[in-house]
C-alpha cells in the first residue's frame, strides 16, 4: 500500500498523468451467468435469452404467476428512458437478472432487471453519410459472455456482457451500396447469423454466419442466385439478379433437430415485377438453410414475381399441428400477403399444407392444392405504366411484428391490419448504387364501410379456424407475447396503450397508457420468484408513416403519436 502511494506521489511530482482505475464491475455483472447453447435450447422459465425466447419463435413464457384473475392489478415496477426517439422495436433480453436492450441511435443498454438501474451503455457512432432507410434495432443476441449487436452501418459487433466494451466487430455488407442491418442476430449451431436490410436500394440479399469468438465469416448464402445456381432460371438472362432485392431483416427461427434455420426474404427489386420477368427465387419466400454449411435445403415462395412490396421477412413459427388425423412437423406464417400459411418442414424441402386469407385479400384467385402457388388476378397486379389497386395494402395483413403461439390454448395470436388497400402506379427505375430503387408511386385507402383497421386474431392451429378477434379502430403494429398464465400481451396501437387479453376468449382484461406508441416485442421474466412483463415504448419508422397517410385520408382522426423511447416493466401489486 505504501509503495503504491509513494509511486503515485512520485508520478504527480514528475508531472506524469495517472490513468484512473476502471470503475468496479457491479456484483450482478461480476457474477454474470454464461449463456450456453444448452440454455438457449432449453431456457430456464425465469429468463428470456433470445428475442422470441425460444428458437421456434413462439414468443411464449411458461410463467403463470400473472393471470386473468390478477392482471387488473398490473402496475409499473420501473420505467427507464432510453434517451432515443423513433421506433423502438427490440425485445429486452433477461439473463439471471441482467437485462439487455437495443434502441434506435445504435445503442445497447444493460440494466438491473429488478429495479432499472443502469449497468452500462454502449453507443456506436455512425458515419455521417450512412445509408439507413429504417434506423431501428430489433434486438441483440447472447452467447457465452458476449452480447451480439447488428449496427445500422452493416457491422456485427460483439460486446463484453459484463462491461459493454467492444470485443470485436466485423463488416457484414457495404453500406455505401445500400446494405444496412436492423435485425437481432440469430445464435444457433455454434454460429452467429444475420441478414441485411436494403431491398429498396437494389441490393442482392444474403444471410451470413460468423464465428462467435472471432467474428470470422463462416459462410454467406445469397437469396438471389447467380447464373447457373439453383433458382437462377427464375430470373431473366441479364443482370437483374445483381439488384434483385430479397433482403433479410427479421431474425430467423431454428430447428436444432434438423440443424436448419428458417429465414424470410423480402420483395424483389425494383418493385415492378415486369422489370424482372419470372418467379424471382428466392424473393418473398421462406428458405431453409443448413446451419453447418449455409446451403439452401428447401423453400416456399408465397407469391412469385412480387410486385406489391409484400416482404415476407417474418419467419414461420415452428409449430407441430394436426390436420385430418395426421400430425405435421409444421410451420405457420401469417404473411404480409394476407394469407395464413400452414406448411410442413422436413430434412430439406418445405411442403404446402393449407392457406387461407386472414384479412381482406383480392389478389389471389385461388391456391394450387398441392403446391400452394397462387393464381394471381392480373387486374390487381401492379406493372410499369399501369395503375392498380390491391388489398391488403403494401404494409400487408401483418407486417414484421411477430405473432405468438401458446401451447396450452393451441392458438396462434396475430397482430393484423384489415380493410387497408393500396393503389400503385408503376414507373421506370434507374439503378444508382446506394440510392432508392423502387419504381412506384403509391397511395393508401380504406375499404368502404369499414368500421376498424387493427385486429388481434387468435387461430386454433389444429382446426385451422379463427377462435376470436379483438378489433381496434386504429392501426395495430404490436408484437405479441403469450404466457403460461393464460394471457396475451401487445401494444401497437396509436393510443399508446399496452394491453392484456384472456388468451382463451380474447377478453380485454387490462390496458395501460405508456409515454408513446408500443412497437417493442414484449417479454416476461422472473426475479426472486416474482413475475414481470417488460416492453419498449417508442413510436416511429413505418408505423409513423402509415399513421400519417391515414391522417391525410381522415384529417384529425389519426393524429401524430408522441415519440420518446422508454422501457416499461410491469408487475402485479
Amino acid at each position: 500500500m505504501r509503495k503504491r502511494i509513494a509511486l503515485a506521489l512520485l508520478a504527480a511530482a514528475s508531472g506524469i498523468a495517472q490513468t484512473p482505475p476502471p470503475p468496479p464491475v457491479p456484483a450482478l455483472l461480476a457474477n454474470y451467468k454464461a449463456v450456453t447453447s444448452g440454455r438457449l435450447r432449453t431456457p430456464e422459465d425465469a429468463d428470456w435469452l433470445m428475442i422470441r425466447r425460444t428458437w421456434n419463435g413462439w414468443g411464449y413464457s411458461p410463467l403463470d404467476q400473472i393471470t386473468a384473475a390478477n392482471a387488473t392489478r398490473l402496475q409499473p415496477a420501473w420505467v427507464f428512458s432510453t434517451g432515443s426517439n423513433n421506433g423502438h422495436e427490440s425485445a429486452p433480453l433477461v439473463n439471471n437478472g441482467v437485462m439487455f436492450v437495443s434502441t434506435p441511435g445504435n445503442q445497447v443498454i444493460a440494466l438491473d432487471a429488478k429495479n432499472g438501474t443502469l449497468l452500462w451503455r454502449y453507443r456506436r457512432r455512425l458515419p455521417d453519410d450512412v445509408v439507413v432507410m429504417h434506423p431501428t434495432s430489433r434486438g441483440v443476441a447472447l452467447l457465452g459472455d458476449k452480447v451480439f449487436f447488428a449496427s445500422n452501418d452493416a457491422v456485427l459487433v460483439a460486446l463484453d456482457a459484463r462491461t459493454g466494451k467492444e470485443v470485436w466487430s466485423t463488416k457484414v455488407g457495404d453500406n455505401t451500396h445500400g446494405y444496412y442491418t436492423s435485425l437481432a442476430p440469430l445464435v444457433a449451431g455454434g454460429k452467429v447469423m444475420l441478414g441485411t436490410s436494403g431491398g429498396e436500394y437494389g441490393i442482392r440479399g444474403f444471410i451470413a454466419a460468423f464465428d462467435p469468438e472471432t467474428g470470422k465469416e463462416q459462410w454467406r448464402t445469397y437469396t438471389i442466385p447467380a447464373p447457373g445456381d439453383p433458382g437462377s432460371e427464375t430470373w431473366p438472362k441479364g443482370d437483374e439478379w445483381k439488384t434483385g432485392g430479397g433482403s433479410v431483416w427479421v431474425t430467423g427461427n431454428y430447428d436444432p433437430e434438423l440443424n436448419l434455420a428458417y429465414w424470410g426474404t423480402g420483395n424483389g427489386g425494383p418493385w415492378m415485377g415486369d422489370k424482372r420477368p419470372g418467379d424471382n427465387l428466392y424473393t418473398s419466400s421462406t428458405i431453409a438453410i443448413d446451419v453447418a454449411t449455409g446451403a439452401i435445403r428447401g423453400h416456399h415462395q408465397y407469391h412469385p414475381n412480387d410486385s406489391w412490396d409484400w416482404d415476407e421477412v417474418s419467419p414461420p413459427l415452428l409449430i407441430d399441428f394436426q390436420r385430418g388425423g395426421k400430425t405435421y412437423k409444421g410451420m405457420i406464417n401469417a404473411a404480409r400477403d394476407g394469407y395464413l400459411w400452414f406448411l410442413e418442414r422436413t430434412e430439406g424441402p418445405i411442403h404446402f399444407v393449407e392457406g387461407k386469407p386472414f384479412v381482406t385479400q383480392n389478389v389471389f384467385k385461388s391456391l394450387d392444392p398441392k403446391t400452394g402457388r397462387p393464381e394471381i388476378d392480373p387486374e390487381h397486379k401492379p406493372a410499369t405504366g399501369k395503375t392498380v389497386s390491391f388489398c391488403p395494402s403494401l404494409s400487408g395483413g401483418k407486417n414484421w411484428p411477430p405473432a405468438a403461439f401458446n401451447p396450452k390454448t393451441r392458438m396462434i395470436y396475430i397482430p393484423a391490419n384489415d380493410n387497408l388497400c393500396s393503389t400503385s402506379t408503376g414507373r421506370d427505375a434507374e439503378y444508382n448504387s446506394g440510392q432508392p430503387y423502387m419504381g412506384a408511386t403509391t397511395s393508401m385507402s380504406v375499404v368502404a364501410g369499414a368500421d376498424h383497421i387493427g385486429e388481434v386474431q387468435a387461430w386454433n392451429v389444429d382446426t385451422g379456424q379463427r377462435a376470436w378477434t379483438h378489433k381496434y379502430q386504429m392501426l395495430n403494429w404490436g408484437p405479441m407475447l403469450t404466457t403460461g398464465g393464460g394471457l396475451v400481451f401487445s401494444g401497437g396501437t396509436t393510443d399508446r396503450m399496452f394491453h392484456a387479453f384472456d388468451a382463451a376468449t380474447g377478453k380485454l382484461i387490462w390496458e395501460f397508457p405508456t409515454n408513446s406508441g408500443i412497437l417493442g416485442q414484449p417479454v416476461s421474466f422472473s426475479i426472486d420468484g416474482k413475475q414481470y412483463v417488460a416492453v419498449e415504448s417508442g413510436w416511429g419508422i413505418d408505423s409513423r408513416g402509415l399513421q400519417a397517410r391515414l391522417n391525410v385520408l381522415f384529417p384529425g382522426k389519426y393524429p401524430e403519436v408522441p415519440e420518446g423511447g422508454a422501457i416499461w416493466v410491469f408487475a402485479v401489486k
